[in-house]
């Protein structure tokens, strides 16, 4: 299968900068994942098109403020040029794997501060074969709480305006801090709202899948295929197993919330037989072809243009579906992109 076969056309202005003003106001496309059919709502109508007895499977974790700005520091300890890094995955003993700028000024030895008067200082240890830095970090006191104070959200590049509210790139029920972008499409989730979907039977659960930037590498080679797929740490705790497996037995839906908690409970879902507590690396690919395990229904943002997500997403409803939906989307001048407007994909479009 092509890369190019998922390429669309998407106007830039469509792509959101801002998030909404009411978090379930955005909108929401509907799309019959068996027919193609697809219909127009907001997020605040989801309700609507559950039924008691489904599940609603949510990522919770948390963006850590993963962007530090800086300076480099000479040898004579004196301040250099500006630089940037961003914290990807924690390696332990203070050592997290990063994106550092400008890479040729950040080899393995150089020094780096940031804050007033050093409050967090670094050294580069290392270099990974993708090019990622090894960093390992000096400060006292507690690194998140240092992070809180001196990092920044690390938002996507299409992102070109300010946060104004560091929240608003947090879900309401995000608890375990660790990913570098946002499980996105619990974005849209007001604590109001959840409360409205328990109160009709359908059932809440969690995992963790710390978000890593490898969501965002394009896919390069011609052949869908041949592409990498990165690794991400991801949990499913055991209140959540038993949940999803009461919910198949009752014959009810398990709805992820986000490619990530999709590709989370598909990784360690049997072909046959129960769901168990699981953690671990995934690295998961998911395009047409692939039978799910799990996964009845999706909720989910829309997509970059030839992107590992967007080809997740034909896996459930087809290419050809959700190609011809985005192009109803751009025509109905949806936005796009983290901040952007919703899907739900399932086996109705709803009354």
């Amino acid at each position: 299968m092509k890369t190019r076969d998922f390429y669309y056309e998407l106007p830039p202005e469509l792509i959101a900068q801002t998030p909404m003003e009411r978090r379930d106001a955005s909108r929401l496309l509907t799309l019959d994942k068996n027919t193609g059919k697809w219909a127009h709502r907001h997020f605040y109508e989801l309700p609507k098109l559950l039924r008691p007895g489904d599940c609603l499977i949510m990522n919770d974790s948390r963006v850590l403020p993963a962007r530090l700005l800086g300076s480099r520091v000479h040898m004579d300890g004196t301040l250099g040029g500006a630089c940037e890094v961003l914290l990807l995955i924690d390696r332990g003993e203070n050592v997290w794997e990063c994106l550092v700028r400008p890479g040729k000024k950040l080899r393995p030895g150089a020094r780096v501060s940031f804050g007033e008067n050093g409050e967090l200082t670094a050294e580069v240890v290392g270099e990974t074969e993708g090019g990622n830095r090894m960093v390992r970090f000096h400060y006292e006191g507690i690194f998140l709480e240092v992070l809180e104070r001196l990092g920044r959200m690390p938002l996507p590049p299409y992102i070109r305006a300010e946060l104004q509210d560091r929240e608003r790139y947090q879900t309401v029920y995000s608890r375990v801090t660790g990913s570098a972008a946002a499980p996105t499409a619990g974005l849209h989730f007001t604590r109001e709202l959840m409360t409205e979907i328990e109160a009709l039977g359908v059932s809440i659960g969690y995992i963790t899948l710390h978000v890593g930037l490898g969501t965002f590498r394009p896919v390069k080679g011609e052949e869908i295929e041949s592409h990498d797929m990165h690794s991400e740490y991801c949990v499913i705790p055991q209140e959540t197993a038993d949940l999803i497996n009461s919910t198949k037995a009752a014959g009810g839906r398990v709805i992820c919330v986000g490619t990530t908690s999709c590709r989370t409970i598909e990784s360690w879902a049997a072909a046959d037989g129960p769901m168990e507590a699981r953690a671990g690396w995934t690295n998961i690919f998911i395009y047409p072809g692939y039978r799910f395990k799990v996964m009845d229904a999706l909720i989910t943002n829309f997509h970059l243009p030839e992107s590992t997500l967007i080809m997740l997403v034909s896996a459930l409803a087809g290419r050809e579906n959700v190609l011809a939906a985005y192009e109803e989307a751009v025509r109905e001048r949806y936005r796009f992109f983290s901040f952007g407007d919703a899907m739900f994909i399932s086996d109705g479009i709803g009354d």
